[in-house]
């Protein structure tokens, strides 16, 4: 009778919970990253389709894990006496999917090849460039042959007609093996440092603060109805039937009309900002934009009800402000600003974010006190190693994997240019900021995030440029263009999300090696699928008008700071210290005063390009989240929160639809925001 029983539950047979991860879950998660990175640049640069890998919730890893759960689940039907996959596994082989999609887009390649030519394909006699750029710009950077970088943006005579194997053996790999090889070690050493950051601090949100990752809570519950037979039930649950059919509908009615235009649509866009005054205190409204994003607002009811409304509340009230200093009279200049690299930095105001930024790290470093004194005492063989199941690494081998790697990226910083006491600062500044970005995304839920200020505004507003030499410059900011300043697709927060994906799972080397050899194997094969897509098409036909024009914004900040080193205007010191004020007081009142409403991360977000986006979405997500926990509680919000799931895996699940059908196609209907 036992036999029996087991035969027909495979659960009994092997439980999920005890069962370590299996090379195969490893293999095939890094089939399919290495798949998505080879399209990725197709994809979303060529096609102009709904991008696979934008954002911290990827659409195409959401999208296969989706399937991948549902053929899992039909599978164990069909064969009962074994898993195939159990849902832990597919978890695995999903954020091994998470950590290269960024990297084949706006986490580096997207720009990548457009700023390591700049310098010489976007050179006039009028900017001078030659003259001011090229005697400071280190050799093997850039690629010394002058047909490679025409070429590149002119495409291979004929390529339109050529096998994409035909244009990888026309590219002249001569002139590019060098700055690659150069760029490669500087990127990778990176990974490497931010691999051991998250390793050393994963201990900090997992275990004694408890964070909720928002972003994680569908694909957690869904491997979880797998693990526990229920997947069936899960689908089938009525409130996520209706939250899936609302996506379902809105974006098969707007999809066939982007296709048909004689098909009726429904707005996803309002443009509110007519309602307003073009002066007075509402001024700043006069551009005021609703989207409508059913994903999004299904991730504002599954975060924190305080954060959530943190994030429309100060993007609201930083709209305010402008108006209320206009209203005073304070109508600053944007010449104010001076020199800046921030890539959606316009107006002094809000340089407030560069003070802010500052007293949040010390915030989260005050936090995380008593383990970071435990890895220092560890880390120099102080104290007896207390591992955790959360870290890939030893604590004393990440500790000096941090040490030694943060050196090695300071000496080859200072090897083309940097001051050496500089490069510390530059990059500590860099890692910095990276670090809040990391918290503001995992913690906050917001799966579209991008920087108001870039690391440099701040180190320019106090330390001035004349702290750098002119090589120094160029070379911070082209670093900081490659990995540190568009952080909507940056690796850091996908690993920790890995960390708690990997909690607990078992064997730690081989699931750690997996993620290593993902990651540098998944940086070489985007760079190369970019590069055959450049020779293929050229740059100039590929769309790729935001890249040229950013990257070239950042050599011309880079030639005015060199020719006239003018220290940024006094209304920057101003804004910083008053970001600097008030982020201190949101973060005593949110440590000291239990019932306090706000959260300091919606401070961090006022001013982002995201929340012009996302704001909307985060109203209706906090409101509905209120709503329910005021007249429901508890009992309410577990049954509701299937229909925003609903919302989320429709939405997806209709953005990855309409992308493959992009990918046969001249145009491609947009789901998700890019």
């Amino acid at each position: 009778m036992t036999d029996i029983h087991t035969e027909t539950h495979p659960a009994a047979q092997s439980d999920p919970e005890i069962q370590p991860i299996r090379f195969r879950a490893i293999a095939l998660g890094f089939v399919l990253a290495m798949a998505i990175c080879i399209i990725t640049p197709f994809n979303n640069i060529y096609r102009q389709a709904t991008p696979l890998g934008g954002g911290h919730f990827p659409l195409a890893p959401f999208y296969i894990l989706v399937w991948l759960t549902i053929i899992t689940a039909i599978a164990r039907k069909v064969f009962k006496t074994r898993f195939w996959l159990t849902g832990k596994e597919l978890l695995i082989t999903w954020i091994l999917m998470v950590l290269v999609s960024g990297i084949a887009y706006t986490g580096l390649v997207r720009t990548f090849f457009i700023n390591i030519t700049a310098p010489y394909h976007f050179a006039t006699v009028e900017n001078r460039w030659d003259e001011v750029l090229h005697p400071l710009l280190p050799d093997v950077w850039y690629p010394q042959s002058p047909e490679a970088i025409e070429t590149l943006y002119n495409g291979l005579s004929g390529g339109r007609q050529m096998g994409w194997l035909e244009v990888l053996q026309q590219i002249h790999w001569d002139a590019w093996l060098q700055p690659l090889l150069v760029w490669g070690c500087f990127i990778l050493l990176c990974y490497f440092v931010m691999i051991c950051i998250v390793s050393l601090l994963s201990r900090q949100p997992l275990y004694n603060e408890r964070m909720n990752f928002p972003l994680l809570r569908v694909p957690l519950l869904m491997e979880e109805a797998l693990d526990d037979n229920r997947l069936g039930g899960f689908f089938t649950n009525r409130y996520l039937l209706v939250g899936m059919l609302v996506p379902v509908a809105l974006h098969l009615l707007n999809g066939l009309h982007f296709y048909i235009p004689g098909v009726p649509q429904i707005p996803t866009l309002i443009l509110a900002g007519p309602y307003f005054p073009k002066h007075g205190l509402f001024s700043a409204f006069i551009k005021l934009k609703i989207y409508i994003y059913p994903a999004f607002i299904g991730f504002a009811f599954l975060a924190s009800k305080q954060i959530s409304f943190s994030f429309w509340f100060f993007y609201i009230i930083g709209a305010l402000l402008i108006g209320l200093l206009s209203v005073m009279g304070y109508n600053i200049p944007a010449a104010a600003l001076g020199v800046s690299f921030g890539p959606t930095l316009s107006r002094p105001e809000e340089t407030q974010m560069i003070g802010a930024y500052g007293v949040f790290f010390v915030f989260l470093f005050w936090l995380a006190r008593q383990h970071l004194m435990g890895i220092l005492r560890q880390g120099l063989g102080l104290a007896k190693p207390n591992e955790s199941e959360s870290e890939w690494l030893s604590t004393r081998l990440a500790f000096w994997g941090f040490v030694l790697g943060g050196a090695a990226i300071v000496v080859w910083c200072h090897f083309f240019g940097i001051p050496f006491l500089f490069s510390f600062l530059v990059i500590g500044a860099f890692f910095m900021v990276t670090l809040v970005a990391m918290r503001v995304i995992c913690q906050g839920g917001i799966a579209y995030f991008t920087l108001t200020v870039a690391p440099m505004d701040g180190l320019l507003a106090f330390f001035g440029p004349k702290f750098f030499t002119a090589a120094g410059v160029l070379v911070a900011g082209v670093i900081q263009k490659v990995l540190f300043v568009d952080l909507r697709e940056s690796l850091m927060p996908s690993l920790m999300h890995s960390t708690r994906i990997t909690d607990n799972k078992s064997p730690r080397r081989m699931i750690f090696s997996g993620l290593a050899m993902t990651i540098a194997v998944g940086m070489v094969i985007s760079l190369t699928a970019m590069l055959v897509l450049c020779y293929k098409y050229g740059i100039r036909t590929l769309g790729l008008d935001w890249a040229n024009r950013t990257t070239v914004a950042v050599y011309e900040n880079i030639v005015t700071l060199v020719e006239s080193p003018i220290k940024p205007g006094e209304w920057v010191l101003i804004f910083s210290a008053i970001g600097a004020v008030v982020m201190l007081i949101l973060v005593v009142c949110y440590h000291r005063i239990y019932w306090w409403p706000i959260h300091p991360l919606g401070y961090l977000t006022a001013y982002s390009s995201a929340m012009r986006i996302l704001w909307f979405s985060f109203f209706v997500g906090w409101l509905c989240n209120s709503l329910c926990m005021r007249y429901g509680g508890v009992v309410l919000f577990k049954r509701l929160r299937f229909f925003f799931i609903g919302l989320i895996i429709g939405d997806f699940l209709m953005g990855g639809t309409w992308a493959i059908i992009g990918l046969f196609s001249d145009a491609s209907y947009q789901v998700l925001p890019t």
